[in-house]
């Protein structure tokens, strides 16, 4: 590692530290985010701007939450 650290041009520790930043990164967009290829993008941007009316289970829903 120290010769990677020199590589790098940083001490040990800041090679260390910089380098378990970067995994922990990795593991949390592993983790929480979603990529989507071009077709998904665009059925997930037009169901944003065009959703569809609301189901009469949902209007249930709704009604019981605000009447509660």
């Amino acid at each position: 590692m120290k010769r990677a650290a020199a590589i790098r041009g940083r001490s040990l520790t800041d090679f260390v530290v910089s380098a378990a930043e970067e995994a922990a990164e990795r593991v949390i967009r592993s983790e929480f985010v979603i990529s989507l290829g071009a077709e998904d993008s665009a059925a997930f941007a037009a169901a944003l701007l065009t959703p569809p009316p609301p189901s009469p289970a949902l209007r249930a829903a709704a009604e019981r939450y605000l009447h509660r």
